[in-house]
């Protein structure tokens, strides 16, 4: 297996890893191609962290044959380090050195020259906007300050592969949406993002692919889009200003939800391009207008809490169409 742009960045199968009686990861399956963001989710405890720890080296699985930059991790584990980054939940910035000195040890420790050291850690600088606060101590750092340097020492020696575990945590709304264009930089330049949060929109607005865990065990998997649909709650809201085109409306479309004080109809409807055309031919057919036409679908919130509502959710809790639909996906 090589690792290139048009190939798998990471594949686990059969992964699993358990403390004494307690199954942590239960046979998890994950593909993520090169230069994508694949995002992990899954309520605390679910095995997110443990998963990054595995794939980054950090500790050993109990079984599974696991792949990453096109190195297989049991026997080229040094080879998968070369060519990985790791930012975990809590920061690898030294406080007590300024953060130019931070960069430049990073570099020691990636064995790269003097000369190359220095040219790297101005490049990075100026790249995550720390060049003004480069002579400082890196304990007079904001939060988000202190994140981007902690990535930008990452990226010192050139990975491939980045693993960031949670990396908003703390962070205010601004730093975050900082945080999400380096996310997008990055991966524009051909790195690859596998990428653990919290935070549900921030899944939504970065990955392309997402993996849902809970109770050690992989519960979904696909793109937000395909993850919304596998759960119920997906309408067509059309409001009036006619009340005769909104009596009119109701008369006929008589599944619809009536909301008579804001002449409103609520269709049922997975909010497909079919479905919506059918709608407003009925519309045109009937000679009734509705003034504003509004199509909602569920978020990656009620998937979350449809998906992790129970401690060991199967993965029969995702219908079977979309399961097929998953592993024509993956493999």
């Amino acid at each position: 297996m090589t690792s290139t742009t048009n190939e798998i960045a990471i594949a686990a199968t059969g992964l699993r890893k358990a403390y004494g009686d307690k199954t942590v990861l239960d046979g998890i399956d994950l593909h993520v191609p090169a230069g994508t963001v694949f995002s992990l989710l899954g309520p605390n405890g679910a095995g997110k962290t443990t998963a990054v720890q595995i794939l980054s080296t950090l500790i050993s699985a109990d079984a599974g044959e696991l792949w990453v930059a096109g190195h297989n991790l049991a026997s080229h584990a040094q080879s998968v380090r070369a060519a990985i980054g790791v930012t975990g939940q809590f920061s690898a910035v030294d406080n007590l050195i300024t953060g130019e000195e931070n960069m430049l040890l990073m570099a020691d420790l990636n064995h790269l020259s003097r000369r190359e050291g220095r040219r790297v850690t101005a490049e990075l600088l100026e790249r995550f906007d720390l060049v003004e606060a480069a002579k400082k101590p890196a304990s007079t750092y904001s939060g988000g300050m202190r994140r981007r340097l902690d990535i930008a020492m990452t990226l010192v020696g050139s990975p491939r592969i980045i693993f960031l575990d949670e990396p908003t945590t703390g962070l205010d709304p601004r730093s975050r949406h900082n945080m999400w264009n380096i996310i997008r930089g990055l991966v524009a330049g051909g790195v690859t993002v596998f990428l653990t949060t919290q935070y549900l929109d921030e899944a939504d607005e970065l990955a392309d692919r997402i993996a849902v865990l809970n109770g050690g065990k992989l519960v979904a998997q696909g793109t937000a889009s395909e993850l919304k649909r596998l759960v119920p709650g997906g309408h067509v809201r059309l409001r009036f200003t006619d009340p005769a085109a909104y009596q009119s409306a109701a008369v006929a479309l008589r599944e619809a939800t009536r909301d008579d004080e804001s002449l409103s109809l609520q269709i049922p409807s997975g909010g497909s391009q079919r479905e919506l055309r059918a709608i407003l031919d009925w519309l045109d057919s009937a000679a009734i207008e509705a003034d504003e036409l509004t199509v909602h679908t569920p978020d990656l919130d009620d998937v979350f809490f449809a998906l992790t509502s129970h401690p060991t959710a199967p993965a029969a809790t995702v219908p079977a169409a979309a399961g097929a639909a998953q592993k024509e996906t993956v493999r």
